[in-house]
C-alpha cells in the first residue's frame, strides 16, 4: 500500500540528509511505527507519504502510484492525518471538514458525522456543538482519529498523535484506536518516541538514528534479536521499565 524507495531530503542543499537513502514497504492493513530519537526523521519521512515534504532523492508509492504525479491537495484528502491538535472548529464541523471538500453531499456528511463519532465514543448528539476548548485532551485526540477517518481513507498517518496525553487517557486511546484499526484493516504509518506505544500498537517497528533505518521487525524480533546497540537499547526500554517496576512491587509486598 506505501512503498518508500531509496528516499533521501536535504533542507540546505545537500551539505546534509535528514533523511538518508530510506526504503520500506507499509502492507494493506498493516501498522508500521516509526521510532527514534528526536531529530532522527521520522516526521520527515512520514510527511513524505503525503507530499507535506517532498524527497530530494527516490519516490513514494501509494497503492502503486507515484505520489510525486498526484495533486498534493487530492492526495491529503483521500489520506487519514491524525496529529496532535485539532482546529478550532466544533466537533461535528472537523469531523466534516475533509467529506465537504470532497463534494460529498450534505445528508451522506451529516450521516457519517454521526457513525464516526459514535465509532470513537463521542456520540454527536452530545459533542457535536462543542468547540476543542470545551473537551478534555483524550476527548480532542478522540476527535481527531474521527477527522482522519471521516472520509473513508484507507492510509493513515499518525505524527505523536498521543503524546501529550497523561497515562491512563493515553492507554484507553491507545486501545481504542488499536480497535478501530483491526475493524477498518487501516494501513498506518506512525511517528512515536515511545518504544512501549510502538511495541504494542504496531505490526512491525521501524527504529531510526541520524536518518537512516537501522531495524525494521515484529516487535517480537527487536527484542530477540537486535542488529545493533542503539536498536537493542530502545527496545530493552520497555523490559527495563517493566522490570523495575515489578522490583518495587515485590519491595512494597510485605514479608509472610
Amino acid at each position: 500500500m506505501i512503498r518508500l524507495e531509496n528516499v533521501s531530503k536535504s533542507y540546505d542543499d545537500g551539505e546534509s540528509l535528514a533523511v538518508k537513502d530510506v526504503s520500506l514497504d507499509v502492507e494493506q492493513g498493516e501498522v508500521v511505527a516509526l521510532i527514534g530519537e528526536s531529530g532522527c526523521g521520522k516526521s520527515t519521512l512520514l510527511k513524505m507519504v503525503n507530499r507535506l515534504v517532498s524527497p530530494t532523492e527516490g519516490a513514494v508509492f501509494v497503492d502503486g502510484r507515484d505520489v510525486a504525479n498526484s495533486d498534493p491537495v487530492a492526495l491529503r484528502r483521500n489520506m487519514g492525518y491524525v496529529f496532535q491538535d485539532i482546529p478550532h472548529y466544533t466537533v461535528a464541523e472537523n469531523v466534516a471538514a475533509v467529506p465537504h471538500l470532497l463534494g460529498w453531499d450534505a445528508g451522506e456528511i451529516d450521516s457519517r458525522v454521526g457513525e464516526i463519532l459514535d465509532l470513537v465514543g463521542l456520540p454527536v448528539s452530545e459533542y457535536g456543538s462543542r468547540a476543542p476548548a470545551e473537551l478534555s485532551g483524550g476527548q480532542q485526540q478522540r476527535v481527531g482519529v474521527a477527522r482522519a477517518l471521516a472520509a473513508r481513507p484507507d492510509v493513515v498517518l499518525m505524527d505523536e498523535p498521543f503524546g501529550a496525553l497523561d497515562p491512563i487517557t493515553r492507554a484507553s486511546i491507545q486501545d481504542e484506536f488499536d480497535r478501530i484499526q483491526s475493524d477498518l484493516n487501516l494501513t498506518v504509518l506512525m511517528v512515536t518516541h515511545d518504544m512501549t506505544e510502538a511495541m504494542l500498537l504496531a505490526d512491525r517497528v521501524a527504529v531510526m538514528k541520524a536518518g537512516e533505518i537501522n531495524q525494521v521487525g515484529a516487535p517480537g524480533e527487536l527484542l530477540q534479536d537486535p542488529a545493533n546497540e542503539y536498536v537493542e537499547s530502545l527496545v530493552g526500554i520497555p523490559k527495563e521499565r517493566a522490570d523495575r517496576l515489578e522490583a518495587l512491587i515485590d519491595d512494597a509486598v510485605p514479608c509472610a
